[in-house]
């Protein structure tokens, strides 16, 4: 598989968590050369050293995906450090706050679009800039099965990941042409940490139950497998494919 991505510059928001450090070392594999970005800190530090020391090429970029700015500077800073731009995973986001919709507070909101959804625009416009610039590129965004579904207390999350939908198609209607392709895909319940310790709590026990019986694989999906999705998306095997919302949710959604 390491010629799936042979040489090809890809960026990773969202990289130190489960999925991210799955993807990035998916990534890499396939012969990627791998510039992760998170919020500053140790977790992201560490994703990339996982990364160097499973033998894969790796920078790590802080930013805050809350400022346009700082999105612009870590596609400079790829592009600076590589010399074009092949590939983009959007898949930073921040969780629901399991609250009812009406005792849902406008900063909550606020918050969860703005990084959710108005991060994933941002990225998308000055990374298609960048591969425009090469000849083009792949791009993919985390949506979510709940991008095509409800669920209670989970409003906002929901609103933002049908909104990452949408946007994936419409970006892709723009610039497949032009040689860039956008896809998203839905995972569905993935054990990442931040599942972990929401499905540890004793209030959400019964919740997860439910959540699990609703995968018709009878389980919740693993990070890598999550990553190599992406991995393919990225590559040129997946040449025609462009605007798809691809669910790797282990038939969440068939249910």
């Amino acid at each position: 598989m390491t010629d799936l991505l042979n040489g090809k510059v890809v960026v990773v928001t969202g990289a130190a968590g489960g999925i991210g450090q799955a993807a990035c070392k998916a990534l890499a594999t396939a012969g990627a050369r791998v510039v992760l970005s998170d919020v500053p800190g140790d977790a992201g530090e560490t994703a990339c050293r996982a990364v160097r020391e499973a033998g894969g090429e790796a920078r790590f970029i802080p930013a805050d995906l809350g400022s346009e700015s700082e999105i612009e500077a870590l596609v400079a800073a790829a592009v600076e450090t590589y010399g074009r731009l092949d590939g983009a995973f959007n898949n930073a986001g921040v969780e629901q706050r399991n609250k009812p919709l009406a005792d849902l507070t406008l900063e909550k909101w606020t918050r969860a679009i703005e990084i959710d959804l108005t991060a994933v625009f941002l990225c998308l416009k000055h990374q298609i800039r960048a591969m425009l610039r090469t000849g083009g590129g792949a791009i993919v965004n985390t949506s979510s099965s709940l991008g095509q579904v409800g669920l209670a207390n989970a409003g906002e999350y929901v609103a933002a990941k049908h909104g990452v939908i949408g946007l994936t198609r419409a970006a892709g209607a723009d610039y497949g042409p032009r040689g860039v392709r956008i896809n998203a895909v839905l995972p569905g319940i993935t054990r990442t940490p931040m599942i972990a310790r929401l499905s540890e709590d004793p209030a959400l026990s019964q919740t997860f139950d439910r959540l699990r019986l609703r995968h018709s694989m009878g389980r919740f999906g693993e990070p890598e497998e999550i990553g190599e999705a992406v991995a393919w998306l990225l590559s040129d095997r997946a040449s025609f494919v462009n605007g798809a919302a691809i669910a790797v949710d282990g038939g969440c959604l068939s249910i």
